[in-house]
């Protein structure tokens, strides 16, 4: 499904698809928590280094995500349909 497809969604179908992704957003907000921590271990060690940045690049990643511009697209569709 492309995001051009998102406007012709019925509203059982949208109700469904927001349903999928909020699962998603809720792992993804588990996952960029637990890189966090391993941030702010890294800081109380006063270790800079991979140790540090590869949490950062996951952390981008999974923010940049296109499943969570998607779940944005989807939750603005549904206030303008008012569900």
């Amino acid at each position: 499904m492309t995001n051009t497809d998102i406007p012709n969604l019925s509203d059982a179908e949208l109700k469904e698809e927001a349903k999928k992704l909020k699962s998603f957003s809720l792992q993804n907000s588990i996952f960029i928590g637990f890189l966090m921590g391993i941030i702010f271990y890294s800081f109380a060690k006063n270790t800079w280094g991979l140790f540090t940045l590869i949490p950062l690049y996951f952390i981008y990643k999974l923010i940049h995500s296109p499943k969570s511009k998607r779940l944005k697209e989807i939750e603005l569709t549904i206030k303008e349909r008012s569900l």
